[in-house]
């Protein structure tokens, strides 16, 4: 029988371990969905960033442009609105000067994909403004449904809620 050097044994121990984790699914967490390796996952993850940046730099052209022209929008605290509500919406919180800013919660997005039609995004979004010259934060819970036509991607649906 040969003999295999511990060096060796452990340097084809490690390679295997590693080929093995390249090769095992992602876990998705607790609530499923789609794996953050997954196309759909990323996808759905580079618009929301999109989405995020429009919001960021309050640039209401290019954030109505993620949106439907049929776009609803419901809202906990505010209702449902549809287009042109949404949009006089952003530009009114815009209008404000109060350095509002989006970001999504690290750890919290999730994406299913809907048959023939787009994928389904759930997360936690965290929005902070100046208000009395202090930062005023607050998280809360979001759903977007997307549809695809082609290449593009446009938010259909939006549930806000846990204000």
């Amino acid at each position: 029988m040969t003999r295999i050097a511990p060096g060796l044994a452990l340097s084809l121990l490690l390679v295997g371990c590693a080929a093995a984790d390249s090769m095992r699914e992602v876990d998705p967490g607790p609530h499923g969905g789609e794996p953050p390796t997954s196309a759909l996952y990323r996808s759905i993850g580079s618009r929301d960033a999109a989405l995020s940046a429009a919001f960021n730099s309050h640039d209401i052209e290019a954030l109505m442009a993620l949106f439907d022209d049929d776009v609803e929008f419901y809202h906990d605290a505010g209702g449902l609105q549809r287009h042109t509500g949404v949009k006089a919406g952003f530009t009114g919180l815009f209008g404000q000067n109060n350095g509002i800013r989006r970001e999504l919660v690290p750890g919290t997005l999730r994406v299913y994909p809907i048959r023939d039609y787009g994928a389904m995004e759930m997360g936690s979004h965290r929005f902070c403004h100046l208000e009395d010259g202090k930062q005023d934060c607050g998280t809360f819970e979001f759903m977007q449904i997307w549809q695809q036509s082609g290449d593009s991607w446009k938010i259909t649906r939006v549930v806000s809620y846990g204000h």
